[in-house]
């Protein structure tokens, strides 16, 4: 009976440190979508700091075990600091950062580059990005090609440039270097025309932030509002944290099949 209960105790506080460690410091999170390609592929495993912009409401996790009927939102656990938009030991994020955000009404976990600032004007027009009326440097970069097959758990298969793919055969995207005017500079990928090409002007308002998928004719992001299943501004308190670095990434259905693995990706640096 001592032996059970040491082994309950044992358990416990592993998971009373695994959850300060996840609420506190960094937050694991997977890439599930193609919507920040080539900087981020699917299959890439990161940890997301939670220093960089101090806390909110949004620093907790959401919990949710299907099996044992569990479903607890983050407010439940940190209500308490929410609802004024501002955070403790609060930092500011810079222009270009890759942040993973809570979705301003779905509460779910997004990751994208954060474009626009307070008080910015946000426009995109002919495929390209402007900020307070100017045009982003670009620069062509060639071609990005990846193999037409279903990526990672969710088993998507990616959109092509050149047209319908055959299983098996190349996948290629337009590639162009996008530099902010703060000098960060990344690749970005295009597909071809869509509505998301051209747009009205975005006022970024107080506090609030203008996020955009790298991989920008398959990402949904600010550029689209809440109201119409996009995810419109997102304010200061829905930031969860910076992310700088992959850790592990694999290209198949389970990080346990060895032969998907990327390992030249492994602790790549993200810019």
């Amino acid at each position: 009976m001592r032996s059970i209960w040491e082994t309950i105790k044992t358990v416990f506080w592993a998971l009373l440190i695994a959850g300060l460690f996840r609420t506190l410091l960094f937050q694991p999170f997977w890439i599930p979508s193609g919507s920040m390609k080539e900087t981020l592929l699917i299959g890439d495993f990161l940890f997301v700091n939670k220093l960089a912009y101090g806390y909110s409401y949004a620093s907790c996790p959401n919990i949710k075990i299907d099996r044992l009927g569990i479903d607890i939102d983050a407010k439940s656990i940190c209500g308490f600091m929410d609802g004024r938009n501002t955070r403790i030991f609060g930092g500011a994020p810079e222009r270009g950062d890759i942040i993973v955000f809570r979705h301003p009404v779905n509460g779910a976990d997004y990751i994208k580059r954060l474009v626009g600032m307070p008080g910015d004007k946000i426009q995109m027009r002919e495929g390209v990005l402007h900020i307070n009326g100017r045009p982003v440097d670009l620069e062509d970069a060639g071609v990005f090609e990846e193999e037409q097959n279903r990526q990672g758990p969710l088993r998507k298969m990616p959109r092509c440039e050149n047209g319908i793919v055959g299983t098996g055969g190349v996948c290629q995207k337009s590639r162009q270097i996008e530099t902010l005017p703060n000098g960060r500079g990344y690749s970005i990928l295009n597909i071809g025309s869509q509505h998301t090409d051209n747009t009205g002007i975005y006022n970024v308002p107080r506090d609030n932030y203008f996020f955009m998928g790298d991989n920008r004719d398959n990402s949904t992001d600010s550029r689209v509002p809440v109201a119409l299943g996009g995810v419109g501004f997102v304010p200061y308190e829905n930031l969860i944290g910076r992310a700088k670095r992959v850790v592990f990434s694999s290209s198949g259905g389970s990080m346990l099949y060895f032969w998907t693995w990327r390992s030249d990706r492994f602790f790549e640096k993200l810019e």
